[in-house]
């Protein structure tokens, strides 16, 4: 099984952070690889359509608002993954506040580098966005 953890720090409070991206349906607010979100049976599950094309189709498997964290599982999806579960999760610091994503799943029509590099870039253009949003910590 494949692990790939990755964090970025913003200057504003975990709270205001978690407000824009702790809803399962709110990844279209944030990332950019993301034009749609929907929720389907009864929230539990978000159907994402992706810039350029394609669709994710993943699973909540648990959230926990006082924590500001959630996790999901990819149900569907073209990438070259299998198995995959992730966290997202916001934790109040000094500065401000530190956002981390990490997941384990099992590279899919590839290699393990090659599906690692995947979700590192799907990971790293969310922070990217978040930092232009927020600015960088």
């Amino acid at each position: 099984m494949t692990k790939v953890s990755m964090s970025t720090k913003l200057n504003v409070s975990a709270d205001r952070v978690w407000s824009l991206i702790g809803g399962f349906n709110a990844l279209p607010d944030w990332h950019p690889a993301i034009e749609k979100s929907e929720l389907e049976e009864e929230g539990q599950m978000r159907r994402l359509s992706l810039a350029g094309g394609g669709t994710v189709i993943e699973k909540l498997e648990r959230i926990n608002e006082n924590e500001r964290t959630y996790s999901y599982s990819i149900v569907d999806s073209p990438l070259p993954l299998a198995n995959y579960t992730a966290i997202l999760k916001v934790t109040e610091d000094e500065d401000g506040c530190t956002v981390d994503w990490s997941s384990q799943f099992d590279p899919a029509g590839g290699t393990e580098g090659e599906a690692a590099d995947v979700v590192r870039g799907i990971y790293q253009a969310g922070f990217d966005n978040l930092k232009k949003m927020f600015g960088a910590g």
